[in-house]
């Protein structure tokens, strides 16, 4: 069966001069860089480069980007700017029978809301507590009788008893829901409010906020590295990031986790690409934004890799120097050694000296092992990285309450850029329905939209919280987008391709018969 577009459907489309456009050329490329980077480029890639092989994880990252990632992102700019429309309209065009994708899209950038400014929540929290001096997180408070430490922050440490209990307050599993936490409400609140202030109307209000929300983090990670390659111990972070094992590429996981590392970074599938390019003109090159945003995107990762695994370094370098100082304490203490006899640099010839001499007793002391390598190992991603391992080494910098400041406003702005793709990614697909538009202000379309996802996030507040995130996120963002591009593919090449196809052959025959007759 022969599905034919008329040239004049397409004209329509095409010629609808009112709708609402990009002011610039530069702010529609900025609003999707801000799109694509965001919290996974700075607690994700290092994570994945760590596990598997350093340098070497660029080889499949980068093969996966040129196969996988830049043509399906080429293809979402195409499609919106060349239909202009969100993503129900877009695939509705293309067939009838594809509308569902565009529904899927729309459900999938809803549910990947929720959970994703609950993070951003989590930031404001953390926000608000680095104006305190010390840092709430740099030591252990007291337990009722004031006689020492809290018992479960004595057995943890500081940074994680702060995020597990006074943060999250945490239940032992997911079947104790436990009750709502207030002050994750209220930051929820807040981040609500601050992301519908930003997209009250869309691209008009968007586009003004993502020239701070974008820019700033660079500057912030710029400061960040030059102050972090100073630090004792950032070399040896950098050295274990960068240093290659290729061995690991052995490992099929190796690849599936670039695959999911490229496809979640560009934020394929969600409709956000499709909505932002609906605004450019249709005789924009396309391609060449395809290229360039992804290339800024990897290039962002890398860049942020450095002074993340500087500060790592560091910490694992004041980590290392904690367990020699405790072994050592052990030693002077069980041998009746003068203070200071032992130091750190001459703590490895002491070691073997004694071995040698009193291997019984030096056996019988059950040193800990105080290999810097250990602790760079513990390396973690995702939350754990940013709210436990990075805030632990904020607390050892001089300034530390400065720092905390700027890296949690940078973790927001980065955050913000990428709920504003998710947002007009809803937003785009319901205004393009004309009792929508016609009957119900912009700026209500949008309250609602936020006001429904707030409500919704509840869940993520509550001590159960964490533990729904971590399933939303671990099943939202992977195969509903995969089977989303799957039908993207296959709706272009071979549906939208097939039409195309049928009507410049009627077309050619309707030249080719006019010329004759």
């Amino acid at each position: 069966m022969e599905v034919v577009v008329s040239k004049e459907s397409f004209a329509d489309i095409l010629e609808d001069d009112r709708r609402l456009k990009w002011e610039s050329k530069y702010q529609y490329s900025l609003s999707c860089v801000g799109f694509v980077v965001g919290l996974g480029n700075v607690w994700r890639f290092p994570y994945l480069c760590q596990t598997y092989g350093g340098g070497a994880f660029l080889i499949p990252y980068l093969i996966v980007l040129v196969l996988e990632g830049i043509p399906l992102f080429h293809l979402e700019l195409a499609i919106g700017q060349r239909l202009r429309k969100g993503s129900i309209g877009v695939w509705s065009t293309i067939s009838p029978y594809l509308g569902g994708v565009g529904y899927a899209t729309l459900m999938v950038s809803v549910l990947i809301s929720l959970y994703y400014n609950m993070i951003m929540a989590w930031v404001i929290y953390y926000f608000v507590n680095s104006f305190q001096k010390p840092l709430p997180w740099k030591n252990c408070p007291l337990n009722n009788s004031k006689t020492g430490p809290i018992e479960e922050c004595h057995q943890s440490t500081p940074a994680s008893y702060f995020w597990y209990r006074k943060t999250l307050n945490i239940t032992p599993d997911i079947t104790e829901s436990g009750s709502l936490q207030w002050w994750l409400i209220l930051s929820l609140a807040a981040s609500w409010i601050i992301v519908y202030i930003s997209v009250i109307r869309g691209i008009e209000t968007t586009g003004k906020v993502v020239y701070f929300a974008v820019l700033f983090p660079y500057i912030v990670l710029t400061i960040f590295l030059v102050y972090g390659l100073t630090l004792p111990g950032a070399i040896k972070g950098l050295s274990y990031l960068i240093t290659p094992n290729v061995d690991k590429l052995n490992n099929p996981r190796a690849w599936l986790d670039a695959s999911a590392q490229i496809f979640y970074s560009l934020s394929l599938g969600v409709g956000g690409h499709i909505a932002y390019s609906s605004y450019i003109s249709p005789k924009n090159d396309c391609e060449i934004d395809a290229i360039v945003i992804a290339a800024v995107d990897s290039l962002t990762s890398l860049y942020a890799s450095i002074p993340i695994f500087s500060l790592l370094g560091f910490q694992a370098n004041i980590d290392h120097e904690k367990c020699l100082d405790c072994n050592i304490k052990d030693i002077v203490t069980a041998f009746n050694l003068k203070e200071q006899s032992i130091t750190r640099t001459n703590y490895t010839i002491w070691v073997k000296t004694l071995n040698e001499k009193s291997p019984d007793k030096m056996t019988g002391l059950k040193l800990k092992n105080c290999d810097i390598e250990k602790y760079l190992d513990q390396t973690i991603s995702g939350t754990g990285l940013a709210f436990i391992v990075f805030t632990e080494a904020i607390v050892h910098l001089p300034g530390s309450v400065i720092w905390a400041i700027l890296f949690f406003v940078m973790l927001y702005s980065l955050g913000l850029s990428s709920m504003f793709g998710l947002v007009e990614s809803i937003l785009t697909p319901l205004l393009d329905f004309p009792i929508v538009a016609k009957s119900i202000p912009k700026e209500a379309v949008s309250g609602m939209i936020c006001l429904s996802c707030f409500l919704l996030a509840w869940i993520f507040a509550t001590g159960s919280g964490s533990y729904w995130l971590e399933i939303f996120d671990s099943y939202v963002a992977t195969l509903p987008l995969l089977v989303i591009a799957f039908f993207e593919v296959v709706g272009v090449a071979y549906v939208y391709g097939i039409k195309r196809k049928v009507f410049l052959q009627k077309r050619r025959k309707f030249i080719r018969d006019g010329s004759q007759a």
